[in-house]
């Protein structure tokens, strides 16, 4: 099976989190008014688009992305379909036998719809404090969410989903496009830019399904 992109194209008018840094990608240099070669620059923030966080985006002293492992998003994972309309929490997540080291990609009711041309979901599905406890207990090693984020609108408990899942040895993935895929093993393939010391990087992520 070939490799399906789940990223979020980075452009001017990209869905982006309340208050962000807007994305702008403008040419610079233009063939065509002369110049010899074609040249952009793109102004964003290191959570725009397809991202990961790491550590440090909530723990002072954690680690950056380019610390991460590059096998932490290289490998086997699975795509899990929550069908709660509210959060991921741990009663649903106690029925599908989540083990240490799982890649976890969560497939919400986020995904029943196109979202990316649409504004922003108030209500979107997001994963619960509690949630992020049961997987952490479990010893995830990433997850990867469906989502601007794996938090929800109000700050404390955006902040403590992700203080739970970061310090407790989770990578963040956020902002995958899984519109239309199956549930289910797969491949992962999700690899953030190496910034310096950085708490988060735009990333381009891949999925690829097993054989029929």
């Amino acid at each position: 099976m070939d490799w399906i992109d789940v990223s979020v194209p980075l452009r001017n008018d990209v869905i982006g989190w309340p208050g962000d840094v807007p994305v702008e990608v403008a040419r610079r240099m233009r063939i065509e008014q002369g110049a010899d070669y074609n040249i952009s620059m793109i102004t964003l923030s290191t959570h725009a688009g397809t991202h990961m966080d790491a550590p440090l985006h909530f723990i002072e002293g954690g680690a950056s992305i380019d610390e991460m492992p590059a096998d932490v998003t290289v490998g086997e994972a699975r795509i899990i379909e929550i069908a709660d309309r509210e959060s991921v929490k741990p009663g649903e997540l106690e029925a599908h036998d989540i083990r240490a080291g799982e890649r976890v990609i969560f497939k919400t009711a986020n995904s029943r719809s196109d979202w990316l041309d649409a504004p922003m979901i108030a209500d979107y599905v997001h994963i619960s404090p509690e949630g992020a406890r049961f997987l952490v207990e479990r010893g995830v090693r990433c997850v990867g969410f469906d989502y601007l984020s794996v938090g929800s609108l109000s700050p404390a408990e955006a902040s403590e989903t992700h203080k739970v899942l970061l310090a407790g040895g989770v990578w963040i993935i956020e902002c995958l496009y899984l519109v239309g895929l199956p549930v289910g093993p797969c491949e992962l393939l999700c690899l953030p830019l190496r910034i310096e010391g950085a708490e988060g990087a735009p990333a381009r992520a891949f999925i690829r399904l097993p054989t029929p």
